[in-house]
C-alpha cells in the first residue's frame, strides 16, 4: 500500500475523550473512529489487524475440529424467554420496539440449542463443536475505554455439544488449549482465573485475563504459585474470628450517632474483628440478612451465587426499616420483628463476644454469641478478598490487579438444552438432554489488550503476527534525487513479491513527519531509503520495538528483513501464568 493513496488519518494530539492508552493510540494511529457512544468504525489499518486476529482464531478453532457457522443477530425473543435470560440480562439486552418479539443477540447459546433440537437425534451425532465470528450487541450503560467496553463488538463464540459429562470435559480442555495457543500467537501476556458464570449459568468457568490499568475486571493473583481468580469468586487463607473461652451475658447498650463500624471502634474502643456488620439484600423479591466481620466488604456476586438468585439488590431504607425496625448501622441478627433468612460469612463461624446492631436506632448488643443468641441459617463465603491476604494455596500475599478479559470458557451443562428441548437418544435408547459448553473471545479486546502491553511514548509496537503491515518503507528526498525514488519503488515491488506486507511512505512530507507517523503506527520494521545511505551503498533498517538499527546492502535486504521478522516473532513476550 502506498501511503499517498491510503486512508490513514493520524492525529498528533491525544483525543480528550480517550482515557485508556489503547483507545488513545487506536484513534491517533487511524485504526478506528467513533460513530456513537460504544460504537466504532474500523478503518483500513484497523480492519487489517482485525482480519489477522480472526485468521489466527479460525486456524486454532479448526485445529480442534470446530465448524464455522454464521447465526443471525436478530433472534426471536421467545427462545430467550424459555431460558430465563430476558430477565437475567435486563437492560443489557437490546429489544426492538418497532418489531416486537425480536432482540439483538449478545451471544448465541439459545440459537445453538434451537438448531441442535432440530437436527441432533442420536448419540451418534455427537460430539459437535460449532463456532462463529460475528457482531454482537450489548446495551452497556457506560461504554468506555474505546473498544474495550462497547455496545457493538465482534466475538468468536463457540459451543460444544456432547452426550456425556466426560465429553464436555474433553471439549472444555480442547478449548482451553486452543485459547492458550491463540493468545500466545497474538503476543499477549495473560493469566487464567476462576470466574463466576453469572447469567450464563453452568458449573465451571474460567477467564483469560491481561493485566492492565484499563481493565474493568479485578483479580486476585498469587505471585508465587498458579492461583488466580476473578475477585467475584476469589478466596484467601485469611484467619477466621477465634472463639473466646467464655461468652459473657448479652448486653444491650446505647450507641447514639453510630452509623458505621468505624464509629463503633472509635467511640467505644471496640476491636474491629469483634464487630459484626449486618446488611439486608433483596434476592428475587425475598429479603436476606448477611453478617460480615468488621469492615469486610460484601461480594454481591458470591452472595447471588449462594442464593441462586437471578436478581439481587440492597434493601431500600424504607424496606430496611420495615424488616428490622431500624436504619442502616443499627441492625443485627437479634430481636428482628419478622423472621429473615440469616447468612454469616465463614470468618464469623460460631464466633462469640461480638457487637452488632439491636434493630433499634441508637442501640447495639455486645457479648453476642452466634451459637447461643441467634439463628444463623448458614455460614458461607461472601466476603471480598483484599490485597495482601494469604494465598489459599501457598499463603503468599495476594496481589489485586485490574485486568482485561479477552476470553471466557463455560461448562454450561444442560441448562439451555433442557429449556429448549434439545435432546438425543443414548445407546440404551433413553432420551437425554445435550450437554453444552460455551466459549467466547473478544476480537477487538485482543487488539486493545495487545496495545496496552506493547507501546511506548511514541506509539504502538506491533508484532509481525498482528501488524497491519510488516515493513514501513520510508523514502527521504526522492523528489530531489530520482535515484532514491527509483530504489524505493523497486524495493516496494520486491518486498511484496517476497510476501512481505509493506506500507510505502511516498508522500512529499518532511523526514520528521514521516518518522513520527512511522513510530506512531508501529510496524515491526522501518526500511529507510535516503540519499546519504545510497551514496554509501547501504539501506537502514530500524526495529521499531527495540530501536536497533542495521545497515544493509540493497541486494541483501529481502533476506535480512525475513530473518529479522522471524527473530522478532520468536522474541515476542508471551509468558503465561
Amino acid at each position: 500500500m502506498r501511503y499517498s493513496r491510503a486512508f490513514i488519518p493520524t492525529l498528533r494530539e491525544i483525543p480528550s475523550e480517550a482515557q485508556a492508552v489503547s483507545h488513545q493510540l487506536m484513534v491517533r494511529a487511524g485504526l478506528i473512529r467513533q460513530l456513537a457512544a460504544g460504537v466504532y468504525s474500523f478503518l483500513p489499518l484497523g480492519w487489517r489487524v482485525m482480519q489477522k486476529v480472526m485468521r489466527i482464531i479460525r486456524e486454532e478453532m479448526e485445529a480442534i475440529g470446530a465448524q464455522e457457522f454464521h447465526f443471525p443477530a436478530l433472534n426471536p425473543i421467545e427462545i430467550w424467554q424459555q431460558t430465563g435470560r430476558v430477565e437475567a440480562m435486563g437492560d443489557v439486552l437490546f429489544m426492538l420496539k418497532n418489531r416486537e418479539g425480536l432482540v439483538l443477540a449478545p451471544t448465541h447459546e439459545e440459537v445453538v440449542a434451537f438448531h441442535a433440537r432440530q437436527h441432533i437425534k442420536s448419540y451418534k451425532d455427537l460430539p459437535q463443536i460449532w463456532y462463529q465470528i460475528q457482531t454482537k450487541f450489548r446495551n452497556e450503560p457506560r461504554p468506555r475505554f474505546g473498544v474495550l467496553r462497547g455496545r457493538q463488538f465482534t466475538m468468536k463464540d463457540s459451543y460444544s455439544l456432547d452426550a456425556t459429562w466426560e465429553g464436555l470435559d474433553e471439549s472444555y480442555r480442547k478449548h482451553a488449549h486452543a485459547y492458550h495457543r491463540i493468545f500466545r500467537r497474538c503476543g499477549l501476556r495473560f493469566f487464567v482465573v476462576g470466574a463466576s458464570s453469572g447469567a450464563m449459568g453452568g458449573s465451571l468457568s474460567q477467564e483469560f485475563m491481561v493485566e492492565s490499568p484499563a481493565g474493568e475486571d479485578t483479580c486476585a493473583v498469587c505471585p508465587q504459585c498458579d492461583y488466580a481468580a476473578n475477585i467475584e469468586v476469589a478466596r484467601s487463607a485469611v484467619e477466621p474470628t477465634p472463639r473466646l473461652p467464655e461468652s459473657q451475658p448479652l448486653e444491650r447498650f446505647p450507641t447514639p450517632g453510630v452509623r458505621t463500624i468505624g464509629d463503633l471502634v472509635q467511640q467505644f474502643a471496640l476491636p474491629e474483628e469483634r464487630c459484626a456488620k449486618a446488611l439486608v439484600y433483596i434476592a428475587d423479591g425475598k429479603p436476606v440478612m448477611v453478617l460480615l466481620r468488621g469492615n469486610d466488604e460484601l461480594n454481591q456476586t458470591k452472595l447471588q451465587s449462594v442464593l441462586g438468585a437471578v436478581w439481587l439488590r440492597p434493601a431500600t431504607p424504607e424496606e430496611l426499616y420495615s424488616l428490622t425496625g431500624a436504619s442502616a448501622g443499627s441492625i443485627g441478627p437479634i430481636g428482628l420483628p419478622s423472621p429473615l433468612l440469616i447468612l454469616a460469612d465463614e470468618r464469623l463461624r460460631e464466633a462469640n463476644e461480638l457487637v452488632s446492631g439491636a434493630n433499634s436506632d441508637g442501640y447495639h448488643y455486645r457479648h453476642i454469641d452466634l451459637r447461643r443468641d441467634c439463628r444463623i441459617d448458614a455460614y458461607v463465603d461472601v466476603r471480598t478478598v483484599q490485597a495482601g491476604e494469604p494465598c489459599p494455596q501457598c499463603r503468599t500475599p495476594l496481589r489485586i490487579v485490574r485486568a482485561i478479559e479477552v476470553g471466557h470458557i463455560f461448562k454450561l451443562g444442560t441448562k439451555y438444552s433442557e429449556a429448549l428441548g434439545a435432546t438425543f437418544l443414548d445407546e440404551e435408547g433413553q432420551e437425554r438432554p445435550i450437554i453444552m459448553g460455551s466459549y467466547g473471545i473478544g476480537v477487538e479486546r485482543i487488539i486493545a489488550a495487545f496495545i496496552e502491553q506493547h507501546h511506548d511514548e511514541h506509539g504502538i509496537c506491533w508484532s509481525p503476527a498482528l501488524a497491519p503491515f510488516h515493513v514501513h518503507l520510508i523514502e527521504l528526498g526522492g523528489e530531489r534525487q530520482p535515484s532514491v525514488r527509483q530504489m524505493a519503488d523497486r524495493l516496494y515491488e520486491q518486498l511484496w513479491q517476497a510476501g512481505i506486507e509493506t506500507l510505502y511512505d511516498d508522500r512529499p512530507e518532511s523526514a520528521g513527519v514521516k518518522f513520527n507517523d512511522a513510530d506512531l503506527l508501529g510496524l515491526p520494521l522501518q526500511l529507510i531509503v535516503s540519499p546519504r545511505g545510497l551514496e554509501a551503498g547501504q539501506l537502514e533498517i530500524k526495529e521499531r520495538c527495540s530501536a536497533r538499527r542495521h545497515s544493509v546492502e540493497p541486494e541483501r535486504i529481502i533476506a535480512v528483513i525475513q530473518q529479522l521478522l522471524e527473530r522478532i516473532s520468536e522474541l515476542e513476550p508471551i509468558a503465561v501464568s
